[in-house]
């Protein structure tokens, strides 16, 4: 097990006894194409996974709707019996029907089965942390109440189903009204050096000890492109995506990043961005990344 600093420093989630390293890996990638049904590799699957352990990550993001339940089957098959310190986060609110398509599972009855599908799958009898994850307008968060679907999680947290609750792709205003029913150990939102519109709600969450989990942390499906990402790179002989990844654990003490692959050699280099230090230069011209894509696109 290689020292919590050369994987970004650790975190502790806000009033539990759960400390992570802070790069950590998201498992969206290890379902097949489309998140949907098995991988080409399964064994290539489960060997990144097991890398991923090796080399000191302890904090997995899934959901049981990657494939769908193919994610979780791998996780169960690469580490279980799983290791005392590992931290699993999947999330429910969605649901995949035949067509591929991700539709809004929010019912009691929805989130009830969610629940029980990733404990079966995963192999647990409790979910470390579940992030109840709103659909939005497609893009980004909508305000909209979430008091009723997450009174399913909270009573399914009272049967011992769920330790800690997050929330996913939500707003300040959500996070409030959430933290009036329920204490929230995690955000995870969309962000990454060009999407910043959560820079405020980041600066909140970290001053409240609550975890910011930025997802598409690479530009997701339409990875990021930037001649300033390219430049810093080339100086600091690094990738463009491990600039990426080492800016955004030095924007906030409290991001934790899951980036996700299915290639061995790939997770090594996004692990390597952990131990990346950006000098004071550049990170002021990756910051100015974000003023440039906003001007662009008007």
């Amino acid at each position: 097990m290689i020292d919590q600093t050369d994987l970004g420093g650790s975190f502790t989630f806000s009033d539990t006894s759960m400390t992570i390293n802070r790069m950590g890996y998201g498992a969206m990638q290890l379902a097949g194409p489309g998140v949907w049904g098995p991988p080409r590799d399964p064994d290539a699957a489960v060997a990144v996974l097991r890398e991923a352990v090796n080399a000191g990550v302890n904090h997995i993001d899934t959901s049981d709707f990657y494939g769908p339940h193919v994610t979780n089957q791998i996780i169960r098959q690469a580490l279980h019996p799983y290791p005392e310190e590992l931290v699993i986060v999947t999330k429910v609110g969605a649901r995949r029907p035949e067509d591929k398509s991700w539709v809004p599972a929010l019912s009691r009855q929805e989130l009830t089965d969610a629940v029980h599908d990733n404990l079966r799958n995963l192999g647990v009898d409790a979910l470390d942390v579940v992030n109840l994850r709103l659909m939005g307008d497609g893009i980004g968060p909508s305000e909209s109440s979430l008091a009723e679907p997450l009174a399913s999680l909270i009573e399914l947290k009272k049967q011992g189903a769920i330790r800690h609750i997050g929330l996913s792709n939500v707003t300040p205003t959500q996070l409030a009204e959430a933290q009036t029913l329920t204490e929230i150990v995690c955000v995870q939102n969309m962000y990454n050096v060009a999407h910043r519109e959560d820079d405020d709600f980041i600066d909140s969450l970290a001053a409240q000890g609550i975890a910011y989990v930025p997802f598409f942390p690479l530009g997701g499906f339409t990875p990021l492109q930037s001649s300033a990402l390219d430049a810093a790179a080339s100086s600091l002989g690094a990738t463009p995506m491990q600039v990426a990844l080492a800016w955004l654990l030095q924007r906030s003490p409290n991001i934790l990043l899951i980036p996700g692959t299915s290639s061995v050699e790939h997770l090594r280099e996004n692990l390597h961005a952990a131990t990346l230090q950006l000098p004071a230069h550049t990170l002021t011209e990756l910051n100015a990344i974000a003023t440039g894509s906003k001007r662009d696109a008007h």
